[in-house]
């Protein structure tokens, strides 16, 4: 038998690895902001915001959620993290 809950786990700590190293000189919630969003179109295997705020398994209310990822989707991508990003693929 596998073990899909350690699978689970090493995988998010991946992705969330990878989101630090291109968001660590954004301010915190720009830095859950991307975290949540790679972690949720991934485990979700889709853009939709109701799905990825479903992969998150956040206590608050899912409208609340796709608010604050709308949100922080209207301010567009911060230059710090696009350069972050480009150093990282290279």
């Amino acid at each position: 038998m596998s073990h899909f809950t350690s699978n689970t786990y090493t995988l998010k700590r991946e992705i969330l690895t990878f989101t630090n190293k291109i968001s660590k000189k954004l301010s915190k919630p720009d830095r859950k902001f991307t975290a949540d969003m790679t972690y949720g179109m991934l485990a979700s295997g889709s853009c939709l915001l109701t799905d990825i705020c479903d992969q998150l398994h956040e206590p608050s209310k899912k409208i609340n959620v796709v608010d604050r990822l709308s949100r922080h989707l209207e301010k567009g991508t911060p230059i710090p993290s696009l350069s972050a990003y480009l150093q990282q693929i290279k």
